[in-house]
């Protein structure tokens, strides 16, 4: 078994120091480990070409224009049979470098869109994607503030593991952080959380050897959480979008919509168990995604040859030209 730890802070700092804290407790139950400090690798911001949804959908596979180390990433965390990623938290969510990282994610390592392009490659007579692309996976997430600004960092954390499907096992976050090798109890929860990553890992790699066929529904919906239960029961999520003048509130991520409700103290979201399907971290709810991008994508090329579409474009471009950047321009 193998664990990947990945710290998008300062080197050295405390991201380093508390992902090899969860790694050092890995690596005690027998698990091999890798750490990755982001920093050191060349991960630049999407362009939205959407060349990968693009490839897929044409049946050409993953393609990505961007020539940097994301590609050398992905395979590092498809290797791995658990993923830590700590991060700072910038403003109360994820730092910038963790949402390049979930940008280059999706669409072109979504599992629906995977899923349809495996589809189309096989009935094309080719081969298809490999098995490994569509596994589960243990990810964790950590965040470390230096106040109390952090509580947004749960639900962009949990983004990342939105487009492959993989399975979060925790999802935490430290407040007041700036010496937080020196507060014991964090310490022990990074330890704990080193702990379940392990576990819930090896759970998921016989649930996997166990599967002949991917991707397999039962596997892509069964939850493997050991974090503290969440407002949402399907994703354990607690943000949620709020309907104007309404009380129809939305899980930030699971999509699922519902009304809040009290239940033994704590806010639940009471949904239709009709619509779960629909959820963004099924493979029912990502195959209708890829269905709707497959669909998309084909109707936009399409219009690319509208005369109307042409002379649209053309008139809002000669509108202005864009100021060019000082830096790469002199």
């Amino acid at each position: 078994m193998k664990i990947l730890g990945v710290s998008l802070g300062t080197k050295n700092g405390n991201n380093d120091t508390m992902c090899r804290v969860a790694l050092e407790e890995a690596q005690k139950m027998g698990a091999e480990i890798e750490f990755i400090h982001l920093f050191d690798w060349d991960i630049q911001t999407c362009s939205g070409c959407v060349a990968c949804s693009r490839g897929l959908v044409t049946g050409k596979g993953m393609i990505c224009t961007r020539k940097d180390d994301f590609a050398a990433l992905y395979e590092k965390m498809v290797e791995a049979d658990g993923l830590l990623f700590v991060d700072p938290i910038y403003e109360s969510g994820a730092s910038g470098l963790f949402h390049i990282i979930t940008d280059r994610m999706g669409p072109g390592h979504d599992t629906g869109l995977l899923f349809g392009a495996n589809m189309q490659m096989k009935e094309a007579g080719k081969e298809g994607l490999p098995d490994r692309l569509f596994q589960q996976k243990a990810c964790s997430f950590v965040g470390i503030g230096g106040s109390d600004w952090a509580v947004r960092v749960e639900t962009d954390h949990a983004m990342l593991a939105m487009s492959p499907g993989w399975k979060v096992i925790d999802n935490d976050f430290f407040s007041w952080s700036k010496d937080v090798i020196m507060q014991d109890d964090k310490v022990e929860r990074m330890k704990e959380i080193g702990r379940n990553l392990v576990e819930a890992a090896q759970q998921i790699i016989e649930d996997n050897a166990n599967c002949h066929e991917f991707p397999i529904a039962e596997l892509t919906e069964k939850s493997y959480w050991k974090g503290k239960e969440g407002a949402c029961p399907h994703c354990q999520g607690n943000a949620f979008y709020i309907y104007p003048g309404t009380t129809t509130a939305e899980c930030e991520l699971c999509g699922l919509q519902g009304t809040l409700k009290i239940k033994d103290g704590a806010f639940k979201l009471e949904f239709d168990p009709a619509t779960e399907w629909h959820a963004h971290d099924t493979i029912s709810g990502k195959k209708a995604h890829g269905d709707d991008i497959f669909e998309n994508e084909g109707r936009l090329m399409n219009l690319y040859k509208d005369p109307e579409f042409k002379a649209r474009k053309a008139h809002y471009t000669a509108v202005c030209e864009p100021t060019p950047s000082p830096s790469k321009n002199n």
